[in-house]
């Protein structure tokens, strides 16, 4: 009996250390994981592929797959004012501090987005605008609006959208085969620069099956790269060097304007 009890706990214990099978996994690739930015960029595009692996015991599910693909750009702090009319002018009253908030943010999916899941799995996942979690910092004051003001989160993204740093795109991933995606990410002439985290998400009926997740580095290059770093790294030599360069700028426009 104790050679029994012996060889059980030694089979859990095995068992415990075996990796869960999965029934689907996600392989996924990108058509470039650098961006560069020039003086003539005017935006590019970032293709996604992807196949559905599955496991060999795995049984048909009956179902149709569906496919979320999100961008978040690096983080920023973002302050949302509101205005109000006071003494027959517009001025700035309340405020509320997004911090670290993605720049850049977008949703590509198979179909509509309550196509993927019901409301709990959206927000898990942060699968469109809705659905986006944006951490608000208070400044304490108790003229501060309550947290998650809508006007104010409702400001923000309708900042985002005319910007066309923010996008939903229902529809835009594509299956070319019952297991093998596409989806096209448009990024703007305006998108900020860093680190992009791609995630591509596998659902079927309300239920996350897989995820994955991947990056994409937007950088600029030549003069941009040395003027942008100089700003940031050297602010004293670039402030002086713009005053210098308008001095000069000016200067020679007296000379070829200048009036006999």
């Amino acid at each position: 009996m104790r050679a029994l009890q012996v060889a059980i706990v030694l089979a859990g214990a095995i068992l415990a250390c075996i990796p869960a099978a999965r029934a689907e996994t996600l392989v996924v690739a990108t058509s470039t994981g650098t961006v560069n930015i020039a003086s003539n960029f005017s935006g590019t595009d970032i293709t996604v592929f992807g196949s559905i692996e599955r496991d060999r015991a795995t049984v048909s599910r009956a179902s149709e797959y569906q496919i979320a693909v999100q961008v978040f750009g690096p983080g920023e702090t973002v302050v949302t004012r509101r205005k109000q009319r006071g003494f027959g002018v517009w001025v700035n009253r309340d405020s509320r501090t997004y911090v670290d908030v993605p720049s850049f943010y977008a949703t590509l999916t198979t179909g509509t987005i309550d196509q993927i899941g019901p409301p709990e799995t959206l927000r898990r996942h942060q699968v469109g605008l809705e659905h986006l979690i944006l951490p608000e910092r208070s400044t304490g004051s108790p003229d501060d609006p309550a947290p998650g003001d809508p006007d104010f989160r409702a400001g923000f993204l309708r900042l985002k959208l005319h910007a066309g740093l923010y996008r939903e795109l229902p529809g835009a991933v594509t299956f070319l085969s019952p297991t093998l995606f596409r989806a096209t990410i448009p990024l703007p002439a305006n998108v900020p620069v860093g680190r992009f985290r791609i995630q591509v998400g596998l659902f079927q009926e309300g239920v996350s099956l897989a995820q994955h997740t991947s990056a994409v580095v937007v950088s600029k290059t030549g003069f941009e790269q040395f003027m942008f770093d100089l700003a940031f790294t050297r602010p004293l030599l670039y402030g002086l060097g713009t005053v210098v360069l308008a001095l000069l700028t000016g200067w020679f426009a007296g000379i070829i304007f200048r009036r006999d």
